[in-house]
């Protein structure tokens, strides 16, 4: 199995050539903090098999057993580094994110309150007046969900 993925900008990209291993979301308050959500979902890749394939991620440390890798043009969250050769992947920068079938939820005490009550919301569909006139207006500047010969990363700061 090969599967691509990278940041939403373009600058970094990888590959991995082989199996994914377990899908999980963590609830733990440091994968809140980095990847601004929730949770944080993660899938373990074969740490042999990855290569990146258009730049490298930035690494924070973020504890003393983890690194996180992230883009450091656009801050998309990339791994989640523990030891010198495991690694999990964001489950949003893979190009097939719904590959990575979620088998277990970790630090479940930590979770957000309502999270259970998230998949009873309301669910508005895109057809609605008013959600087609905003999503008609909108340009898309991230890179696509497949790999690119080459890809001009837009910078604000430039």
């Amino acid at each position: 199995m090969t599967m691509t993925g990278g940041c939403q900008c373009g600058a970094v990209r990888f590959l991995v050539d082989g199996e994914l291993g377990e899908a999980s979301i963590c609830h733990c308050r440091m994968c809140q903090k980095a990847t601004g959500g929730l949770f944080g979902p993660f899938v373990g890749a074969p740490f042999e098999a990855l290569v990146w394939t258009r730049g490298e991620p930035k690494r924070f440390q973020s504890s003393n057993k983890v690194r996180r890798g992230f883009c450091g043009d656009c801050g998309t969250p990339l791994t989640f580094e523990y030891g010198d050769r495991h690694v999990s992947l964001a489950v949003g920068a893979l190009d097939r994110p719904a590959e990575a079938r979620f088998t277990e939820q970790l630090a479940s005490p930590a979770q957000v309150p309502y999270f259970e009550d998230l998949a009873s919301l309301p669910v508005h569909p895109l057809e609605e007046p008013a959600a087609a006139v905003y999503l008609a207006g909108i340009v898309s500047y991230q890179h696509p969900d497949h790999d690119t010969e080459a890809w001009e990363v837009r910078r604000q700061d430039a």
